[in-house]
């Protein structure tokens, strides 16, 4: 709902309750964090104008699931950052852990000086980086404890990207919706999998996928 004087009513911190426990520093790390998402919302369209009103529960409580399912893992790679969801609120959930380090793939350069820009200010340990997808995947080779993406692209071809990070050692958590299990059995025609769905706590056809194993069938 958008009140008289243009400011966005949301439903507030409190949707993070029952998704992950935060202090009050994360907390107000994650406030600004919408805040900028409002004020550069015109300028850079960085979530559905719908999506808005309900950006705590649609966005920022979606994402931290990613976190709450891989509490230790300090050390992730984001695919497709856009406006940084899951990648900058597994950052700012991150932000008090020592040597914890997120870093963002973006090719959009205005949302890359908006993921710049939230890092900053928050103090988000989060990197930021401008390429595509294709290249960072095959040029990156620093360890990784997991490597995330939402609402980026097919199951399989996520699978393709993440294979050498999972290939390392890496779990990669994906968010998924309720066509999954037609994108499943599209990609296990390419891909031996080892994987675990996990229930949404904020979408009810929503799916996080946990994989463990991608192994291109053509090599197994």
């Amino acid at each position: 709902m958008v009140s008289g004087d243009g400011a966005i009513s949301r439903e507030g911190p409190a949707a993070l309750d029952g998704i992950v426990a935060v202090s009050r520093e994360t907390r107000d790390r994650l406030t600004h964090y919408v805040e900028l998402v409002e004020k550069w919302q015109k300028s850079q369209n960085l979530v559905a104008p719908s999506t808005l009103p309900r950006i705590w529960g649609r966005h920022v409580a979606d994402s931290a699931q990613i976190h709450a399912l891989l509490p230790s893992a300090t050390r992730w790679v984001d695919l497709g950052s856009g406006a940084g969801f899951p990648g900058l609120v597994t950052a700012i959930l991150l932000a008090q852990t020592p040597g914890a380090s997120v870093h963002l793939v973006e090719s959009n350069q205005g949302k890359v000086a908006f993921l710049r820009t939230v890092a900053r200010e928050t103090g988000a340990p989060a990197i930021v980086h401008a390429e595509r997808i294709e290249d960072f995947c095959r040029n990156f080779a620093e360890p990784v404890d997991a490597v995330s993406a939402r609402a980026l692209a097919s199951f399989d071809r996520l699978c393709g990207w993440a294979a050498p990070f999972v290939a390392r050692g890496a779990v990669a958590l994906f968010h998924k919706g309720q066509d999954f299990g037609v994108e499943l059995a599209e990609t296990t025609l390419s891909w031996d999998l080892d994987l675990i769905e996990h229930q949404s706590k904020t979408e009810p056809t929503g799916r996080l996928v946990e994989v463990r194993k991608i192994v291109s069938r053509e090599k197994s």
